[in-house]
């Protein structure tokens, strides 16, 4: 069997890979380079930028804990790295596809049938179709959305220098990283977020807490801020917003467009095959096939959640389907993290999700601040808030904000793909002094 993926994200790639494991020939095509957006424009170099933000934070503290640091910041340096990290990574994908059962092919793609993909001019024929064409930048339908400086995510990756005013326009997880990371790198940093909370699908009181969190390390968040224009002024740009109280302005540099990502609907002639989407992203069923049999569609071209992870699973249970296998990946547990100073993360339902459906429920909260491992760390923002069935004890959800939240987020991932209950989870031995105790100090406060 020959299969034609279109896209080599890591929807693309990845299942790639897996369906040569199984013996199945594979065609990749891709119009960019390997691994994406994740690898090439978000993921991967965005976490670089993250952990030099960190390292910057650590010395801010250092001198109160008994070190003397001095440390110089060279952006250049940061950006030499950030290119590095993504070279070497792409290069291990290079290698990956070197299997004689892949076939990368670089271009653009046009579907000619269910079976048929011309590029270049060349036809490619296989038995199965996925579609893995991803997301791209949104942008608000406002006055000076496309003057000079104002930049989506994948340009301020590249930016020569940190600007000294940055105003982002979004509050969700991607303007929160950046907003994050250019606050420790110096830049003066305003975030105008249209919803009346940061993180609008996230738990409120994670949300909340965040919020006061950046507050204090100096990142200005105005919520309920509708932006109406963004204007060029003598020095840089004006960002106009109205809030309750009125209009109000924000002068920037640079301005971040950060309002989210779109599924990437452009990519293919989806209407001259008949493939059925909306404005959200292309329509599938349980198995990712789309209503024409035999081609599928995963990752952000969905337009569901939109995390490498979930588009790497997705096309796992597409190629289940195709080689006739069963699987039990659970898409309603999927962990999502925020990777600002602190970080955030949940999994599961929010408290908001549960009462809204009618269940009974139970929160139960535990405190960085009482972690052993936290203290010591002298990093001790943050909690951890774990949502329990009052029915049967059995855990629905948890949402971390504090120290390496992302990681440990992932211990609850797994009891809930289980259906596990609160009394399994108090029965688990956890190492002492470790970060990960706040579950097990939440699921102990009941």
């Amino acid at each position: 069997m020959r299969i034609i993926i279109i896209g080599a994200g890591p929807g693309g790639y990845e299942t790639a890979v897996e369906a040569a494991k199984r013996g199945l020939e594979v065609t990749l095509v891709t119009d960019g380079p390997l691994g994406g957006t994740c690898l090439n424009e978000g993921c991967i170099p965005t976490k670089t930028f993250c952990h030099y933000a960190g390292l910057i934070e650590e010395m801010k503290k250092a001198e109160a804990l008994g070190i003397t640091a001095a440390p110089a910041f060279d952006f250049s340096k940061v950006l030499e790295r950030k290119q590095a990290v993504v070279q070497q990574l792409q290069d291990g994908i290079g290698m990956l596809m070197r299997n004689k059962l892949i076939t990368v092919v670089e271009g653009h793609a046009s579907l000619k049938d269910a079976r048929t993909v011309i590029v270049n001019g060349e036809e490619y024929v296989g038995d199965k179709i996925i579609i893995a064409v991803g997301s791209v930048s949104a942008s608000l339908p406002i006055p000076g959305a496309d003057l000079p400086g104002v930049i989506t995510s994948r340009e301020i990756l590249d930016l020569p220098e940190v600007p000294k005013r940055l105003a982002v326009i979004g509050g969700g997880v991607i303007g929160l990283e950046f907003a994050s990371i250019f606050k420790s790198f110096g830049s003066e940093v305003t975030v105008l977020e249209y919803a009346p909370t940061i993180l609008p699908r996230f738990d409120v009181d994670l949300a909340k807490r965040l919020k006061l969190a950046l507050g204090k390390r100096g990142i200005a968040i105005e919520t309920a801020a509708q932006v109406t224009g963004i204007y060029k002024v003598d020095g840089g740009l004006s960002v106009t917003y109205l809030t309750k109280n009125g209009e109000a302005a924000v002068e920037a540099d640079k301005v971040l467009m950060a309002v989210g990502r779109r599924a990437n609907l452009d990519a293919l002639n989806l209407s001259d095959m008949g493939i059925e989407f909306t404005r959200r992203g292309i329509t599938v069923d349980a198995n990712m096939q789309t209503n024409v049999p035999g081609v599928y569609a995963v990752g952000d071209v969905l337009g569901q959640m939109m995390l490498a992870h979930a588009a790497t699973f997705q096309g796992l249970r597409a190629l289940n389907h195709i080689c006739g296998e069963a699987d039990s990946i659970d898409f309603a547990v999927i962990p999502a993290a925020v990777f600002t100073m602190p970080e955030a993360a949940t999994v599961g339902m929010t408290e908001e999700e549960a009462k809204e459906k009618g269940m009974a429920i139970k929160c139960l909260k535990s405190m960085f601040r009482a972690n052993g491992k936290a203290v010591s760390m002298d990093d001790t923002e943050g909690f951890c808030k774990l949502i329990v069935a009052e029915e049967d004890g059995r855990l629905l959800g948890c949402h971390l904000f504090g120290p390496h939240s992302a990681d440990i987020v992932q211990e609850i991932a797994a009891l809930l793909n289980k259906r596990a209950t609160l009394a399994e989870l108090q029965s688990v031995i956890h190492a002492h002094p470790t970060l990960g105790e706040v579950i097990q100090s939440a699921a102990h406060s009941a």
